[in-house]
């Protein structure tokens, strides 16, 4: 489980040598770092006695007035990622027109750390996703992080195929903000709103469809999937 906090801490550090302004910089590497943490948190002292599992669940369980590590996790991710939007976000007109952008991209930072950890059932799989999203915004303004995602995922890459190593939630929440902030301080307004609708339809999706058997049968998908992967 080491791999995750070591993928968390190479991206705040990467985050935070990017050439972007310092703002998107400390926003980036405080979406990381929330991710990372709370991520970790659920790692380290999750439940395994109970079968609380997916959003729905958690978020189930909180309405009944039941905190569990996952659930904590949801609260914990979702508040540094409005904190992140707030530091991250640029004011471009109205102060209402700033608040739904701060909420969007907050939303999309969370959302997206989520999304990355449901695909992270698989050695490989997560890491193969993140530097396919990440690599389209290297010429954005947000474009020096796409070296921490790869320079990441290439250190933990060897290990994790190798099925020694996992990213676990901390890994894969720090990520997946990563590159919700990748979306959220360099995309415009309409690719943005596009961004959240898909990450939300995904993860909704996902308490109805196996993304692992989606990936199983299709043919370019598996292949990708199962690329550097030790043989069973």
């Amino acid at each position: 489980m080491l791999e995750g906090p070591a993928v968390a801490a190479g991206l705040v550090a990467g985050a935070l040598a990017t050439g972007a302004d310092a703002r998107t910089r400390t926003a980036t590497a405080l979406a990381a770092a929330g991710g990372g943490a709370f991520g970790l948190v659920d790692d380290l002292t999750e439940d395994t006695s109970t079968r609380t599992k997916g959003l729905r669940g958690h978020l189930g369980a909180l309405a009944h007035g039941t905190v569990t590590t996952g659930g904590l996790k949801v609260l914990g991710i979702g508040a540094t990622s409005l904190v992140a939007a707030a530091v991250g976000t640029r004011r471009r007109g109205s102060a209402l027109g700033h608040l739904v952008d701060v909420g969007v991209n907050g939303a999309l930072v969370a959302g997206t750390a989520n999304l990355v950890n449901l695909l992270d059932l698989r050695p490989g799989r997560a890491l193969k996703a993140s530097a396919l999203v990440s690599v389209p915004f290297a010429g954005s303004a947000t474009g020096g992080t796409t070296g921490a995602v790869l320079g990441a995922g290439a250190a933990a890459a060897p290990a994790d195929l190798g099925e020694r190593d996992m990213l676990g939630d901390c890994g894969a929440n720090a990520l997946g903000a990563v590159l919700g902030s990748q979306v959220a301080f360099a995309a415009p307004r309409a690719v943005r709103w596009l961004a959240l609708a898909g990450v939300v339809g995904l993860t909704l999706a996902s308490e109805k469809v196996s993304f692992s058997a989606v990936i199983q049968g299709n043919d370019v998908l598996r292949r990708v999937d199962t690329w550097g992967r030790r043989a069973a």
